[in-house]
């Protein structure tokens, strides 16, 4: 068994335990000669070498001189994920011009958005919630047509678009009509706003005062019918029995005058 010490005091450590020694170790300036070995192989070994010049021809190929030809140097390509990107933007915008022209009469002045109030598609409701608040960070007059408290908004929806050879039955919600023409759903609008378009495409267009509030229906574009008092129910007085209200929806409601166009 090696022992660790002596009587004589010479030798503190066997041979045999050499590297458990701190003052060999930590007081050694010299280098380990296995890592000037390996500093010397990487220096002298072409393919250490030819790892440099890997990297030198990389960063001098991005701009290449005038003097050389241009098909020398290598040229950064996009990736992929660009390219898809890209192309997805143009069919985009190639299928909003190419689209027929669908025409909402008597709306020639205003934007119309057809959307839900209601909650039960999360992503419907987003959606729509997304287009309404673009709108109005641009301070514009919006028609919002709430198909959700009024079924004749989505009966005059189905009626536009299936005149014009599109399914009643597949409309997703939001649907923009700006100056009377279809502009498409909350894709197009947010595509369009994110490129700067949509601001050019408002330009004229009825504004409304920042942070305005409609106080008589506390912006839900809908009032309780004051013929019937949200009944939906009129007393006949000249045949004595109860009639439906003609001037109210089926929920007993009718659009605010104050912050909605008839």
């Amino acid at each position: 068994m090696a022992e660790f010490g002596n009587n004589n005091g010479t030798n503190t450590t066997s041979p045999r335990f050499s590297f458990f020694s701190r003052s060999r170790t930590t007081l050694r300036k010299e280098k380990p000669p296995e890592l000037e070995r390996s500093l010397t192989k990487l220096t002298e070994s072409p393919r250490g070498g030819s790892v440099v010049k890997r990297l030198c021809n990389f960063f001098e190929s991005v701009k290449p001189s005038s003097s050389e030809p241009q098909h020398r140097h290598h040229r950064l390509k996009p990736s992929k994920s660009l390219e898809a990107s890209d192309s997805s933007l143009d069919s985009t915008v190639k299928s909003i011009d190419s689209s027929p022209v669908i025409r909402l009469p008597g709306t020639e002045d205003r934007i119309v958005l057809y959307f839900t109030s209601l909650r039960g598609i999360r992503r419907t409701y987003e959606d729509c919630y997304a287009v309404r608040m673009i709108f109005r960070g641009f301070g514009v007059w919006v028609d919002e047509r709430d198909i959700s408290m009024d079924a004749n908004f989505r009966k005059e929806l189905m009626n536009v678009l299936g005149e014009n050879g599109r399914r009643k039955e597949h409309v997703a919600l939001p649907q923009v009509f700006i100056r009377g023409r279809h502009v498409g759903g909350a894709d197009v609008i947010k595509y369009m706003w994110e490129v700067g378009e949509l601001k050019k495409v408002l330009e004229g267009l009825p504004r409304t005062k920042g942070g305005f509030v409609c106080e008589s229906c506390g912006d839900v574009r809908f009032a309780p019918c004051g013929n019937c008092s949200g009944s939906r129910k009129v007393f006949d007085e000249d045949e004595g029995v109860l009639k439906r209200c003609l001037e109210c929806n089926e929920n007993g409601l009718i659009r605010c005058p104050n912050c909605c166009s008839t």
